[in-house]
């Protein structure tokens, strides 16, 4: 298992694919690069010999097949798959970003030119350079991984819910109007492993270690913390209406207005 954390600084923890099972879809889809190296070339062939073109065609088609082949199978799968090929979607794999979201174009070309590249062929040893740098990586990601930004996991596992934080009602109007574009994952991360190992710490370490969060994140966003109100309630706020806002859900109407409240 691997932590990922979401643009929201909600952590994901997902099973990262080891070498074994990667293995196998990467023989899956050789194999399916093969039938369909076999049937391009048969179509050039056919169409060349009917047209009788010259030696420049047919050195142009051959290369044109195997450019598509070798990589333009892979990019073009994950593309369209969001980061599955059918030997990876056969062993219930997917290609994720590093923060868990999913690809798109960019990753897949550079995952797949990697791989012709660097990784299994080309200078790859036929996938010793693939292998051995997946070894010796934490979440066994090969050198295209690295490149792009990415790691391959189990798509089959059920993904645990994400722990939102609970927005206090007290807080709600002064949460909204904070300007929250200058909270970085920096302090973001740590502001929600305070409020979900609230209760596993002691009290002076939730007082101490609460305040000095509540200072660095005021001053990060420029706002004046309410008097006399604990640090588990006022980060629980600005990280509830920070994911809020990351995940594009509307304001809910105040339920306790602030000058209903006795600080």
């Amino acid at each position: 298992m691997a932590v990922f954390t979401t643009g929201e600084a909600v952590a994901l923890d997902l099973p990262v694919a080891r070498i074994p099972t990667r293995a196998v879809a990467f023989v899956i889809d050789v194999l399916l690069q093969l039938l369909l190296g076999w049937l391009l070339t048969m179509v050039a062939v056919a169409v060349l010999a009917a047209v009788d073109s010259d030696q420049a065609w047919w050195e142009t088609a051959f290369t044109v097949t195997f450019v598509a082949v070798l990589a333009g199978y892979p990019i073009v799968w994950e593309t369209l798959l969001h980061g599955r090929t059918p030997g990876k979607a056969a062993l219930g794999l997917r290609v994720v970003r590093g923060d868990g979201g999913p690809i798109d174009l960019r990753h897949a070309l550079t995952r797949g030119l990697a791989a012709v590249i660097i990784d299994f062929w080309g200078f790859g040893l036929f996938g010793v350079i693939g292998v051995l740098t997946s070894m010796c990586s934490a979440r066994a990601r090969r050198v295209g991984d690295v490149l792009a930004g990415t790691v391959v996991v189990y798509d089959r596992n059920p993904i645990p819910w994400p722990k939102l934080a609970i927005m206090p009602p007290w807080l709600q109007g002064w949460a909204q109007q904070l300007d929250l574009s200058g909270l970085t994952e920096d302090l973001a991360l740590p502001a929600r492993h305070y409020l979900t190992r609230y209760f596993e710490l002691t009290p002076e370490t939730q007082q101490q270690l609460g305040q000095a969060l509540v200072t660095a994140v005021c001053r990060k966003i420029r706002a004046v913390p309410p008097p006399g109100t604990p640090p588990l309630h006022i980060l629980g706020a600005i990280v509830s209406e920070r994911q809020r806002r990351t995940l594009g859900v509307p304001a809910q109407p105040n339920l306790m207005p602030l000058e209903h409240v006795s600080w």
